[in-house]
This record gives C-alpha cells, sequence and structure tokens, in this order.
C-alpha cells in the first residue's frame, strides 16, 4: 500500500478527470492521499475532497507565496479548523526566497505562526523550503529547543545541512519525482545519506512529474517512479520501500486512519 503524502487535488488541473485520476491511483497500489492546503481561504474546498473520500486526508496552512495576503488568519481561526479529523497536519508553510511572492518578514511571521499550532495541536508540520535553508535551519532550531513539535521537508530540494538539522530534530525528509531528474544529483546524493526509516514520498502534484512523465500533468498514480528511485539509490527492493515509507507516514501522521 503507498501514500502519496502530499498532493493539491483541489487544483484546477485535477478538475475535469478527479475520480480517474484517484482510480488511476488505486490501480497503481496508491491507497492513500494528503491532499494539501496552500490557502487557509480554499480549506473548506480541499476538507470536502477528504470528507467524501475514505482514503484521502487533508492538512491545513498559508503558503509562503499566499503569507501576505493570509496575515490577518488567526492562530485561532486556524486551529478550530483543525478539530476535524480528516486534518492530520500543519501547513504547508516555511519560507520560499526564491521567487518571494510574499514579503520576508511576512512569511517568518507566517511560519512561526504554524509552527506554534503544530505544537498546540499536536499535528506535524509541512514544511516548504527554497532557498532559505539558513533561516531555516536557525528557526527550527531555536523553536524546537523552546518547546519541541514534529513535522516533514517536503519536497526535498535543499541543502543536505538543512537535511541534518531536521534530521536531528526528529524530522522526517520527504522525496518527490525530481529525484528522477537527469540533473538531480546532488539530491539523489541526499536521499543516500537520509536513513530510509526517515524518508517519506509524494507527488506534489499536479507539479514536477517524474521520468519518464516528465512535462505532463503529475498525478498520485505516478508515485511509483519516485519508489523506483528511492530503491535504488537505497538497494532496497520495491516492496521494502513501499512498506517503509508507508509505516513512516503513519508513524509522523498518527491523525490518519484507514
Amino acid at each position: 500500500m503507498i501514500i502519496d503524502t502530499h498532493c493539491h487535488l483541489d487544483f484546477k488541473e485535477f478538475k475535469e478527470d478527479f475520480n480517474n485520476v484517484l482510480l488511476k491511483a488505486k490501480n497503481n497500489n496508491v491507497f492513500g492521499m494528503q491532499t494539501i492546503c496552500t490557502k487557509i481561504d480554499e480549506f473548506p474546498k480541499i476538507l470536502d475532497i477528504a470528507q467524501n473520500n475514505s482514503n484521502i486526508w487533508c492538512s491545513i496552512g498559508t503558503h509562503p507565496h499566499n503569507a501576505d495576503k493570509e496575515m490577518h488568519i488567526t492562530k485561532e481561526t486556524i486551529i478550530k479548523l483543525c478539530l476535524n479529523n480528516k486534518v492530520i497536519g500543519i501547513g504547508e508553510t516555511g519560507l520560499d526566497y526564491f521567487y518571494e511572492n510574499s514579503n520576508k518578514k511576512n512569511q517568518i511571521n507566517s511560519f512561526l505562526k504554524h509552527i506554534e499550532i503544530a505544537r498546540i495541536t499536536n499535528l506535524p508540520l509541512i514544511i516548504h523550503a527554497r532557498d532559505a535553508d539558513n533561516d531555516i535551519i536557525r528557526i527550527l532550531t531555536e523553536e524546537y529547543d523552546k518547546s519541541p513539535f514534529s513535522g516533514v521537508i517536503h519536497c526535498f530540494t535543499a541543502s543536505y545541512e538543512l537535511a541534518k538539522a531536521a534530521l536531528s530534530i526528529g524530522f522526517y525528509i520527504s522525496f518527490s519525482g525530481i529525484i528522477t531528474f537527469k540533473n538531480a544529483d546532488e539530491i539523489r546524493d541526499s536521499c543516500k545519506k537520509v536513513p530510509i526509516n526517515r524518508i517519506l514520498v509524494e507527488t506534489d502534484a499536479p507539479f514536477l512529474a517524474p521520468v519518464p512523465y516528465r512535462g505532463n500533468r503529475n498525478e498520485p498514480s505516478y508515485i511509483t517512479e519516485t519508489i523506483k528511485k528511492v530503491a535504488e539509490i537505497k538497494n532496497l527492493t520495491l516492496e521494502e520501500v513501499i512498506n517503509i515509507t508507508t509505516n513512516n507516514f503513519f508513524d509522523l501522521f498518527k491523525r490518519a486512519k484507514l
């Protein structure tokens, strides 16, 4: 049983053939998915998908790209929305200095708010990290020292220094189809170094379709290509990678139930 730990099933790319996408996933042994929130304002649609499908869960949070637009949303509002058992994670949150679609200060303040929510709800944090390694390492280290919380660095493309810092506080590292890309040697090297009991797999669909689907819309059924690459890198069988990464998912996202 494979879990796509991070996808965006509410995005417009799936509007026309949503049910077929779920069927293709099931036929490819993908029996669980977490659909990720990037805007609190769109959470009702995301929750609706989760509530109408027993094998789909969701998160709640504001993507760093949207931090400027959602600074007005209070911690208390988000915590109240977390009471639904279909909500299993907080995010995606984090920092993105590559695009900097939101002010850096607002991104940091939003990130800190999500960390506090993760502590209060005891739900794991889902972190987006791009070109902001130093600030993320600093914030994670300082905040964890104050009071612990759990989480994952999703769609890992950062330096191994960030991976080490995250692993040192018990976080997981999630790899996407990027590890199948020709120019992703550094990410494959990180995958080799990260212990298998700390690895998750994801599609980040509809983005980042793996080889041989690169350039097309990504979808949960394609996660098998990422699993094959992880198995190759770690010198494990497909079955071993599937079993371990699925167990890792349920160890981290403890609220998820099938």
